[in-house]
């Protein structure tokens, strides 16, 4: 598998039983294709409830409109893409309205000083991720530094190893495109059979990852040799964890300041 910079799939991401009714559409701007992709979790994952759909969207976005109690988003700031006052009050205007949301960026070393300013600047309840760059080698001292701002990094620094490791997907996780076909999981092409017609149904059992490694968190956060939907309780698809993680101060700092 290749990394891609923003790898959550576009349109909206619904947490809900697979073998449930179809949600009706959100006025959510996606972020990144492949279009109309969707993620269906059944419930007793820590996730909201099997009618909440969970969307991953841009806070530059245009306007949305949502039911508040029943949604949460993922939201992705590109530095260079979407002005930073403009995501940044998009951002606060969420969490004004009591909407739950994850706030990320990719971890290239250009935007290292955009990600510490959003630290900074996002609510203190909102949990800042950090996705690690396609193609990127962190060293240990480069690790640290993401690890300050985010310090579940560590997850996502290296692909991990998922060949025959049992994973949710396939069983209570499926991936939906905008023409209902189902697939396992995002990263795995095969189709289990069609969201309308019912048919993916009978493909749903449990399985093992067929690929060598899983490289992306809505990929390796399902695997069952991880700890994350504990750690995610929070929102697994939303990516926000059960207990925001107090970050982790940088050498040559006393609580947070310079020494």
């Amino acid at each position: 598998m290749t990394r891609r910079p923003n790898c959550a799939p576009t349109g909206p991401l619904w947490n809900g039983s697979p073998r449930g009714p179809r949600p009706g559409p959100t006025t959510v701007s996606p972020s990144c294709s492949p279009p109309g992709e969707r993620v269906w979790s059944a419930p007793g994952t820590g996730a909201p409830s099997p009618t909440s759909p969970t969307s991953r969207t841009s806070a530059g976005s245009p306007s949305l409109s949502l039911c508040i109690r029943d949604r949460a988003l993922w939201c992705t700031y590109h530095p260079g893409q979407t002005p930073y006052d403009r995501f940044l009050a998009k951002c606060r205007d969420l969490a004004d309205r009591g909407v739950r949301h994850s706030v990320g960026v990719v971890g290239l070393p250009e935007h290292f000083e955009a990600a510490r300013r959003l630290r900074a600047d996002l609510p203190a309840h909102v949990y800042l991720w950090v996705n690690a760059a396609e193609g990127h080698t962190y060293s240990d001292e480069e690790a640290d530094r993401w690890t300050g701002l985010d310090p579940l990094f560590p997850f996502s620094r290296r692909p991990h190893r998922s060949a025959g490791l049992p994973c949710r997907t396939g069983e209570s996780v499926v991936s939906v495109d905008g023409e209902g076909t189902v697939r396992r999981c995002h990263f795995v092409r095969a189709e289990l059979g069609n969201l309308y017609d019912g048919s993916y149904r009978a493909a749903l059992r449990p399985r093992s990852c067929p690929l060598s490694v899983c490289d992306c968190h809505i990929g390796y956060v399902h695997l069952e040799t991880l700890p994350l939907y504990d750690v995610f309780a929070g929102g697994v698809l939303e990516r926000i964890p059960a207990t925001l993680p107090a970050p982790r101060p940088r050498p040559g700092t006393v609580r947070g300041r310079p020494a």
